[in-house]
């Protein structure tokens, strides 16, 4: 990828001459601002990017080449961190984000009671499944659209945002009518058709780690929905598989901070799928927030035992507020906000 650095003081006028020089070669330029410049992204081949001669336009101020195999993710691409708007919440600033509810949708009733408990203990997001994609297909699979209907009616009447699951590119239209962030799950992480359709809603995406892939294959698979022309993408550490059988993953808290060196885009956390183990989601998150963790992603149940999804790793709506209550003064002491 060639990045185009242009010179503070260029004009509107400046860069659609440059970005209109760009298309007629026939490539896609990706505009952002960082530290209060702006610089244009470029990827093809870069020899003949180069000989397009782009630093005699008027307004830039220097071409840079980056070596990384993620482009538009990188530091190198964009120095400052991305900062995403879902409805009044930022995510990826100073405050740090609670995504939390229960891990499928059941019924409104159940969801209206989860939504108000979780608003009031200070979550910004509702989270829930329509659709679940299982590992037995015997498995309860979700309600689908009905689900998403009564995601829809719980976000309107508790004004929390929603962000669910996503499993198939012909469903991206209809989930993303319903919901504000489209989440990608660890199974669909390389679903590259899907990756690229979400990439064009310009929805905000939280893109779950693969059980088995590297942060390479995370940030490369970002790259694929921000090739699209979408920079609304949250790279969430959900575990991994391990030789660990204590716990249902192994969540990997190294990934935080190096996911935050490496790229720009928010990191979210799982502690519920990260472990599978209800009584280790509280440590787990504060540790998850410790590490820098832009937000935080929760299963939370009214009634864990009799959950029709994973009741096992969800936790219950005292234990959510107990975990609230820790993780204020936490955030404090490493200068953020909940």
């Amino acid at each position: 990828m060639i990045v185009v650095k242009l010179k503070p003081q260029i004009n509107v006028k400046q860069i659609s001459v440059l970005i209109n020089r760009i298309e007629k070669s026939g490539y896609m330029p990706h505009l952002s601002k960082s530290d209060g410049r702006t610089q244009i992204g470029i990827i093809g081949d870069e020899q003949s990017i180069l000989n397009l001669r782009l630093s005699r336009i008027k307004g830039v101020a220097e071409i840079i080449q980056t070596d990384k195999p993620f482009k538009l993710a990188s530091r190198e691409y964009k120095t400052s961190d991305t900062h995403i708007k879902v409805g009044e919440i930022t995510v990826g600033g100073k405050k740090i984000v609670m995504m939390a509810g229960p891990c499928a949708v059941e019924s409104y009733e159940q969801m209206l009671l989860i939504a108000r408990a979780v608003k009031k203990a200070g979550a910004d997001i509702l989270r829930g499944g329509a659709f679940k994609p299982r590992t037995s297909p015997y498995s309860f699979q979700g309600l689908k659209q009905e689900g998403l209907k009564i995601l829809a009616e719980v976000s309107k009447k508790t004004g929390l945002p929603v962000v669910t699951e996503v499993v198939t590119s012909a469903n991206v239209g209809l989930v993303s009518r319903y919901a504000d962030i489209l989440q990608i799950g660890a199974r669909n992480m390389q679903n590259y058709a899907l990756l690229e359709e979400v990439g064009r809603t310009r929805k905000p995406v939280l893109l779950k780690r693969g059980m088995m892939s590297t942060l390479e294959e995370l940030v490369m698979a970002a790259e694929y929905i921000l090739s699209q022309g979408n920079s609304n993408v949250m790279l969430c550490e959900r575990g991994i598989r391990t030789f660990e059988k204590y716990t249902r993953n192994t969540l990997d808290i190294s990934a935080v901070p190096l996911l935050k060196h490496l790229s720009h885009l928010p990191v979210i956390v799982d502690p519920s799928h990260g472990t599978g183990v209800r009584s280790l989601v509280p440590a787990t998150a504060l540790a998850s927030v410790a590490a820098g963790a832009d937000g935080l992603i929760i299963e939370v149940h009214n009634n864990p035992e009799q959950a029709l999804s994973d009741g096992f790793q969800n936790i219950n709506i005292p234990e959510f507020n107990s975990l609230m209550k820790d993780l204020g003064p936490l955030a404090k002491a490493i200068k953020r906000e909940m």
